[in-house]
Parts: structure tokens; C-alpha cells; sequence
């Protein structure tokens, strides 16, 4: 069979057959009397052969010692493709990504472009400093995608801030976006979708802060009720008695507490949950303490009858706050 016809019927180009005998890929069995090519069923099989090995990735190099070295294993051959195709669907992912943000953010011109893949690459940098200039740039027109993706992923405390702000001027967008980062698996993503929506106004804010107070993590559970608690949300009050239970961001629940209690029925059930703890076998005496003191800021009779109760408490440390929260009570 020569050259054209072998062309027609294996879709390779007669130049690229004679770029594979070139190589030594390919060598024809024959030629005829006139000294053209011509191509037995071994060689039309070795072509097929090479295009199926193209396909997988391979070099022409790597398909020469593929079908010509009889000692080679294709299994570490196949891992190394398989490394650099994740990696090239990584790098085609991430500038697709890239692209559709800049495509959001309707760029009028291409200084408008250039500014944008400034700030994206910025975001992206290992520097915590670039990351927050990029964050607290005042001519900063970052696509809403790509701050959130910031905010999640963004473990300095400091940059994690200034993300936080920007995403909060960033307009309408974030919270749909945030709410994605609570159904992470992990509990620091999370954390960190709870602690952006919290600086977020609006219902569909407090709405997805709502669905964190039940969270498997604490302390997601316990961002979240701090934010509802501002936001005079009652279902707060559970995860907020709990935060000054554990000793975590007490001060801040107890605060919050007392924002709530702001009607009598609402305050003699916050007072009440937190003597259901101060009387529970297992609440250790620092938590008592603790317990007794955010008693001080919630109005109404079951607070003052708690304090009254314990001013007499076995615990000393207990019995003295209380009587010293009366005192206060009484003189205001």
C-alpha cells in the first residue's frame, strides 16, 4: 500500500508518516521498483498504534520506547501522565476561573482588564501584606467570586479582616456565594464563611447565620450566635449560654444576652436557661462564675430571684458576685 492510500485510510497525514520515518518511528517494510513507500499490515498497524499512544499524551520520543523497548514498564509512564494532566487541568481550571471573573466584572476597556488581573494576582500572592493592600485598595474593583474565594480560603487574621471588609462594599452577591462555604467539610472554611456573613447586612444574611447555629463545630455555632444575638435573633440564646458555659467569647455572649433581653418575656427565659446551667451537676465553678455574672445585665424578676438564691450559694466566689450584682441592681 503506498503513502496516499495509507493517508486516506488512516486520517495521518503523508507528511506526518514521513515525520514519523524521519524520527525512525516508522519504517516501511518496502518500496516498490519506482522507489515509493509502500506499507505492509504490520506497518498500517504500528501507524494505529502510534496515533492510540498520542492520544494518551505521550511524546513521539516516549512512543518510540513504548513499542520499541522490549524491557518497558508503561505503569510509571502512566502515573507521570496522569500527574501532568491533573496539573494541566489545574492550570486550564484556574485560568478559566480567572476568566469568567474578569467577564463579570464588565470591563470597559483593557486598562480596566489589567487592573483586574492586577488585583486577582494580588489575592493570590504568598505575601500576607500584598493580599491586604489588594483587600483595603480603595480603587479596588474585585469580582464578588473572587474575594469570597479569598475570604474562605485565608487563614491570617489580619488579611482575613480586610477581605471581609471589602466583601462587605462589595455589593449584592456575597451571601449566596458564603452560604456555598457553609456546607464546607471543613470546619475552618466554615468558620470563616460565618465570621464574613456576620459583616454582611440584610435578611438572607441572617437567614444563612440562622442555618449555622446548627453546626456540627462549636465554634462556627458560636460566630453565628454572636451575629444573631446583635441582630436580636432569640434563637441565639441556646449557643450564646453555651459560649459562656465554655469560656469562649464570654463577655461578647453575655452582651449579647443582654441586647436581647430587651422584653420581659424574652428576659426571664434567657435568665432561666442560664440557672437551668448554674444548677446542673456538671457545670464545672469557673462556669458557674461566669453564669452568675451574666445574670448582672438581664432585667426582670427571675434574674433578680437567681441572684437573690445564690447570694447564699455554697460556692463562695458564686455567692459574693451575686451579692455584689444585688447591690448594684438595688442602687440603679
Amino acid at each position: 500500500m503506498l503513502i496516499g492510500e495509507v493517508a486516506r485510510r488512516s486520517g495521518v497525514s503523508a507528511r506526518m508518516l514521513r515525520h514519523y520515518e524521519s524520527l525512525g518511528l516508522l519504517r516501511p517494510s518496502a518500496r516498490t521498483g519506482s522507489g515509493y513507500r509502500e506499507y505492509s499490515g504490520d506497518d498500517i498497524r504500528r501507524i494505529f498504534h502510534i496515533e492510540s499512544l498520542r492520544s494518551l499524551g505521550l511524546s513521539l520520543r516516549e512512543i518510540g520506547r513504548a513499542l520499541d523497548d522490549p524491557g518497558f514498564t508503561p505503569s510509571a509512564l502512566v502515573d507521570d501522565l496522569i500527574r501532568q494532566t491533573r496539573e494541566r487541568i489545574a492550570a486550564e481550571t484556574e485560568l478559566l476561573t480567572r476568566l469568567r471573573r474578569i467577564d463579570a466584572a464588565e470591563p470597559a476597556g483593557w486598562e480596566d482588564v489589567l487592573q483586574i488581573v492586577v488585583f486577582l494576582q494580588a489575592l493570590g500572592s504568598k505575601s500576607p501584606a500584598a493580599r491586604q493592600r489588594a483587600a483595603l485598595s480603595p480603587d479596588a474593583e474585585i469580582p464578588v467570586e473572587a474575594l469570597v474565594e479569598a475570604v474562605l480560603r485565608e487563614s491570617e487574621p489580619n488579611v482575613a479582616g480586610a477581605l471581609r471588609w471589602a466583601l462587605a462594599r462589595s455589593g449584592d452577591g456575597a451571601t449566596a456565594l458564603l452560604a456555598k462555604g457553609l456546607g464546607s467539610p471543613v470546619a475552618a472554611v466554615r468558620e470563616r464563611a460565618v465570621r464574613s456573613l456576620a459583616e454582611l447586612p440584610g435578611d438572607e444574611a441572617t437567614a444563612r447565620l440562622r442555618d449555622a447555629l446548627t453546626d456540627p463545630d462549636a465554634v462556627v455555632r458560636g460566630h453565628a450566635a454572636l451575629a444573631l444575638g446583635t441582630r436580636g435573633v432569640a434563637e441565639a440564646v441556646p449557643a450564646l449560654v453555651d459560649l459562656i458555659v465554655e469560656g469562649r467569647n464570654d463577655t461578647e455572649a453575655a452582651d449579647a444576652l443582654s441586647t436581647l433581653a430587651g422584653d420581659t418575656a424574652t428576659a426571664d427565659r434567657i435568665a432561666t436557661r442560664l440557672v437551668d446551667h448554674l444548677a446542673h451537676d456538671t457545670t464545672e465553678a469557673p462556669a458557674r462564675v461566669r453564669l452568675t455574672q451574666a445574670l448582672a445585665d438581664i432585667p426582670g424578676p427571675t434574674a433578680s430571684g437567681a441572684l437573690m438564691e445564690l447570694s447564699g450559694d455554697g460556692d463562695r466566689a458564686v455567692a459574693l458576685t451575686a451579692a455584689y450584682l444585688l447591690r448594684l441592681r438595688d442602687a440603679g
